[in-house]
């Protein structure tokens, strides 16, 4: 949920008395926030796994949330024949060689990087991650990836 004025981090509390503060949009910090605002609904809609199954418990599947020491928790969503992987991380730490089990092998491609430069983030990060044998939380599969500070990634599960 958004209230008007939030997609792009206006600073006043919206008003119906009075017009949006769009002169924000001149600062790099609006401007990418803005973009990442509009990138996220984006991906929602043309991504299934992100609403096809919205309201059933197998759209959804914890991988990790028990994660405390290093604040990041991580899950799949399902939906259209394919998959999702979100990972986040609620610390302002970069996690290099960060392990998730994952459902098979393959490419996990970024999606998303909330930390991209594009939206005024560090670009922390890679492109993505392909699948290691190497069994963790359960599953044969595993990937080592580096997360963003206080950031969240969205991977396309192959």
């Amino acid at each position: 949920l958004l209230f008007m004025g939030g997609e792009f981090g206006q600073w006043a509390e919206w008003n119906h008395d009075r017009a949006l503060d769009w002169h924000l949009l001149d600062h790099d910090r609006h401007r990418g926030l803005h973009a990442l605002t509009r990138d996220l609904a984006h991906l929602y809609r043309d991504q299934p796994p992100l609403h096809g199954h919205d309201f059933e418990p197998h759209g959804f599947e914890w991988v990790d949330c028990n994660d405390a020491t290093h604040s990041v928790i991580s899950y799949l969503r399902h939906g259209g024949g394919r998959s999702m992987l979100v990972v986040l991380n609620f610390t302002p730490v970069v996690r290099h060689g960060y392990r998730l089990g994952v459902p098979g092998p393959g490419w996990y491609a970024v999606r998303l990087n909330s930390d991209s430069g594009h939206y005024g983030g560090g670009n922390v990060g890679a492109a993505g991650a392909d699948a290691e044998p190497v069994p963790w939380m359960g599953r044969p599969w595993s990937v080592s990836i580096t997360l963003p500070p206080l950031a969240a990634l969205v991977l396309e599960v192959p």
